[in-house]
């Protein structure tokens, strides 16, 4: 448990770092290629792998919020009471009976606080994000090809920014407040109604 919390506390431009000397090099040559090469005919895989792009980006941040997720479930089931489990153990209910009847409805707004909280973190991720996506300012729906995050177009721009395009930047960061505060909200509402059913 000790290396999942170590994991959660690594600061995000180690991970961008790693992102780009060691996931980079193997999606773009081995696993990109074969996604090409094999599913090409899909648009998600449509282009060549360049090497920065929408793939590693997403699995940089999905093992950036891995282990806070994880801490965050395992202190939340960690915190119940022994007597739950005791008392469900005793009415003769089984270990599994016990974990999912039992210990994962009371744990569960912990747990689903520490899934918005990767979530949120993944969202509003600069450096790694910035690093690893290509920033390119284009839609496209291909995994492999470069694209751009609010948080990393904001980075990007704002030194540099004047008159109009300053207050384009403010508009892109009020967008990703109002996403968040979407996603809390969204969350608060499944608590409240998981609650209401136990």
């Amino acid at each position: 448990m000790f290396l999942v919390e170590l994991l959660a506390a690594v600061p995000s431009v180690v991970y961008g770092l790693w992102g780009i000397f060691v996931l980079i090099p193997f999606i773009s040559r081995p696993l990109g290629s074969f996604l090409h090469n094999i599913l090409g005919w899909l648009p998600l895989f449509a282009s060549e792998p360049v090497g920065p792009g929408m793939l590693p980006a997403g699995m940089v941040l999905a093992i950036m919020i891995l282990p806070i997720i994880t801490a965050i479930s395992r202190d939340s089931l960690a915190s119940l009471p022994p007597d739950l489990r005791q008392a469900s153990l005793g009415l003769g209910a089984t270990r599994w009976t016990t974990i999912f009847r039992v210990l994962l409805p009371a744990a569960f707004s912990g747990i689903v606080g520490g899934i918005m909280l990767g979530l949120g973190r993944a969202m509003g991720e600069t450096m790694a994000a910035t690093m690893l996506i290509g920033n390119a300012n284009k839609i496209d729906l291909s995994l492999n090809a470069p694209a751009n995050t609010i948080a990393s177009l904001m980075a990007n721009q704002f030194a540099e920014a004047s008159g109009l395009q300053v207050a384009a930047l403010m508009y892109t960061g009020l967008v990703l407040f109002a996403m968040t505060l979407v996603v809390n909200m969204l969350a608060e509402w499944i608590v409240s109604q998981v609650k209401a059913k136990y």
